[in-house]
C-alpha cells in the first residue's frame, strides 16, 4: 500500500484531520513530550549536538534536569521563541561544560534556534547578538576547561547553528510575503465586490428612478394640458416603482449570496435580468414615453449568467440615458447573436427641431457619468468591448461586443 493510500484510510484520515484542527500550543506540547521521551533512548544519543569533547561524567539528577531544560521549552517555541531559545541554549551550554554525555535532547537547541528565526517578531537583532555573544563565552569556557577542540571546530559548529537560524528566518520571510499577498488579494477582492455592488445598484436604481422622473414630469404636464390622461402617467409611475422594488429585492438576494449559484437559484431565475427579458425592458420604456424600436437577429442561445446580465445592463443603461438626454426621441436597439459573441447596438436620434414638437418640460437632474464607466468595466471583465459616443449626424450610440459563453443544456 502506498503512503498516500495509507493516509487515506478512514482511521488515519480522521486522526490527521483531528491533528490539523488542534491549536499550535497543543502541537508544540506534544512535540516537547516526544522530544523528551526520545532524549532518554540510548540508541539515539549520537544524533544529538555536541561541542567541547570534555571527559564524560556519569549521569545524575543535575544531568537529567539539564536534559529536560533542553526539551520541555519546545512547548512554548512559537509563543515565546526568545525565552525558549534562552532556556534551551543555557541548559545546552551547562550540559556541555559539565561534560555530561550527549543525548538526543540536545536537538532541542536546533529546534529552538529554528523557532526563534521563524517566529521571533521583535528584537531579532538583539537576540542574534546575544546568542552569538553567549556562544563565544561558551567557547572560551570550554577552552579553559581543557577542550581539545580548536577554533575551526567552534567556528564550524557556530555556522551550523547560524544556518538553522537562517532557515527559520527564510521561512518567516516567505510566510510574511504570503500573508502580504493574501492581504492584497483580499483588498482587491473587497474593492471588486464594492465596485460590483455599486454597478448593480446604479444600473437598477438609476434606470427605474429616471423612468419615474420622466413619467412624473409627463403626468404633471398632462394635469394642465389633458387632465383625463394624467391617470395613465401616474399608473405608469406606480408600475415602475413596483418593478424597481422587485428588482431591488432580487439584487439584494443575489448580493447576500456568493458566486454564480446566487444568480442560478431557481427561486430567483424568473426575476433575473437576461437577454430574454429585453422585450419587457423595451415595453417599460415605451410606457414611460420613450419610443423604442427593437430588433433581434440570429438564434438566441442561453448564455452564462455574467454574459446575460452584462447584455441586459448595456441596453438598460442606454435606454436610461435616452430617457435622460433624448426624451421622446426614437431609440433603436439591435441585438445580434453570433457564434462567438453577442453584439449590442443602441442608437438614439438627434433631438427634433421642428416647431410642431412640444417637449415635456423637465427639471434638470444631477449630473451622472457613472453608468457608462461601470458598463465598460463590466464588459471588459468579460473580455468584451464597449464604445459610446455621439453620432456624426446627431444623436448618441452605444455599441458593445460580449464574447459568448453558451450554457450547456
Amino acid at each position: 500500500m502506498s503512503r498516500q493510500a495509507l493516509w487515506s484510510t478512514p482511521p488515519l484520515r480522521a486522526l490527521r484531520d483531528w491533528w490539523s484542527e488542534r491549536d499550535a500550543s497543543v502541537k508544540d506540547g506534544v512535540l516537547a513530550l516526544v522530544l523528551t521521551l526520545l532524549a532518554f533512548v540510548p540508541t539515539l544519543s549520537n544524533i544529538g549536538g555536541q561541542i567541547g569533547d570534555l571527559p564524560e561524567r556519569p549521569a545524575n539528577a543535575l544531568g537529567i534536569g539539564l536534559i529536560l531544560a533542553q526539551t520541555l521549552p519546545a512547548a512554548v517555541r512559537r509563543r515565546w521563541p526568545a525565552a525558549c531559545l534562552a532556556v534551551t541554549a543555557g541548559a545546552f551550554a551547562v550540559h556541555q561544560a559539565l561534560g555530561f554525555a550527549t543525548t538526543f535532547g540536545s536537538v532541542g537547541l536546533y529546534l529552538a534556534l529554528y523557532s526563534a528565526g521563524a517566529h521571533q517578531v521583535s528584537l531579532r537583532r538583539a537576540v542574534t547578538v546575544a546568542a552569538s555573544a553567549a556562544y563565544a563565552v561558551l567557547a572560551v569556557v570550554l577552552h579553559h576547561l581543557g577542550s581539545p577542540q580548536e577554533i575551526p571546530d567552534y567556528l564550524a559548529f557556530y555556522l551550523t547553528l547560524a544556518a538553522i537560524w537562517l532557515v527559520g528566518s527564510a521561512v518567516r520571510m516567505r510566510r510574511g510575503e504570503e500573508a502580504e499577498r493574501r492581504r492584497l488579494a483580499a483588498e482587491v477582492a473587497t474593492a471588486a465586490e464594492r465596485a460590483r455592488i455599486a454597478r448593480e445598484l446604479h444600473d437598477v436604481v438609476t434606470h427605474h428612478v429616471t423612468a419615474m422622473v420622466v413619467q412624473s414630469d409627463a403626468a404633471q404636464f398632462l394635469l394642465t394640458s389633458a387632465p383625463e390622461r394624467a391617470g395613465e402617467g401616474l399608473a405608469a409611475v406606480s408600475d415602475t416603482g413596483r418593478r424597481a422594488l422587485t428588482e431591488l429585492r432580487y439584487l439584494l438576494g443575489v448580493l447576500e449570496a456568493t458566486g454564480e449559484s446566487a444568480f442560478a437559484d431557481p427561486a430567483r431565475a424568473d426575476r433575473a435580468p437576461t437577454l430574454g427579458r429585453l422585450v419587457d425592458l423595451v415595453e417599460q420604456a415605451c410606457r414611460s414615453g420613450q419610443p423604442v424600436e427593437f430588433n433581434e437577429q440570429g438564434e438566441r442561445r442561453a448564455q452564462s449568467v455574467d454574459v446575460e446580465l452584462a447584455a441586459y445592463r448595456v441596453v438598460q443603461e442606454a435606454l436610461t440615458n435616452a430617457m435622460k438626454h433624448a426624451s421622446g426621441q426614437l431609440a433603436h436597439i439591435l441585438v445580434r447573436h453570433r457564434e462567438e459573441h453577442v453584439e449590442i447596438k443602441v442608437t438614439t436620434d438627434a433631438p427634433a427641431t421642428s416647431p410642431a414638437t412640444v417637449p415635456v418640460p423637465r427639471k434638470p437632474g444631477p449630473a451622472g457619468g457613472r453608468g457608462l464607466a461601470g458598463l465598460r468595466a463590466r464588459v471588459r471583465m468579460l473580455d468584451g468591448e464597449l464604445e459610446a459616443g455621439p453620432r456624426p449626424g446627431g444623436g448618441f450610440e452605444v455599441r458593445a461586443t460580449i464574447p459568448s459563453k453558451p450554457v450547456q443544456e
